[in-house]
């Protein structure tokens, strides 16, 4: 399911206008939305029966150049998770 899906089916499942429904997904998913903004403050989100997204951090470390063999040095970063909640995971194992 791609964006355009999914907003069809928030509008349909919602008795939302495509409209109305872009502009909910827009607000949670985009970059500048709501979950991102949460993560980029440090925080988290926890939809109960979903999942949880948050940020995790990883450390520096020395990678190399798959062309040329060389070492480099990987600096540390924070990236975006997800973790799937209890609900989630059953409804998908059934």
């Amino acid at each position: 399911m791609n964006k355009g899906e999914l907003i069809a089916e928030l509008a349909r499942r919602a008795d939302f206008t495509q409209k109305q429904a872009r502009t909910a997904i827009d607000a949670i998913f985009n970059p500048d939305g709501i979950i991102a903004s949460e993560l980029k403050r440090g925080g988290r989100v926890q939809i109960t029966g979903f999942g949880t997204f948050e940020t995790r951090k990883r450390g520096a470390r020395m990678g190399r150049n798959p062309q040329t063999g060389a070492q480099l040095k990987i600096p540390a970063a924070t990236y975006p998770a997800f973790k799937a909640g209890k609900g989630l995971k059953s409804k998908i194992r059934k």
